[in-house]
């Protein structure tokens, strides 16, 4: 499915998660970033600043982004879902 990206934690040189919108309007960070998922978003990444904070709905602190980045990930279906990024869109 597709997600749209809200924040990150880590730094944007260096992203350790994502805040993802998903489509059923929760917001959930993904799982650690590999190098190879890090390395798609840099170029996206680097062209916005963070413009706050904010809390994820299982209560994890993010920073926000304003962009319309677009990612696909695979999100489990149960109440504390695993959401993993599977690739930049």
């Amino acid at each position: 499915m597709d997600a749209h990206v809200i924040g990150f934690t880590g730094t944007l040189a260096l992203p350790w998660h994502l805040a993802m919108r998903l489509p059923d309007g929760h917001i959930a960070l993904t799982r650690p970033l590999t190098t190879n998922l890090t390395a798609q978003l840099t170029p996206h990444l680097s062209q916005v600043e963070p413009s706050g904070s904010a809390v994820a709905t299982a209560g994890e602190p993010y920073k926000t982004l304003a962009t319309q980045l677009v990612v696909e990930v695979a999100a489990g279906t149960t109440r504390h879902a695993v959401v993993s990024m599977i690739r930049a869109c």
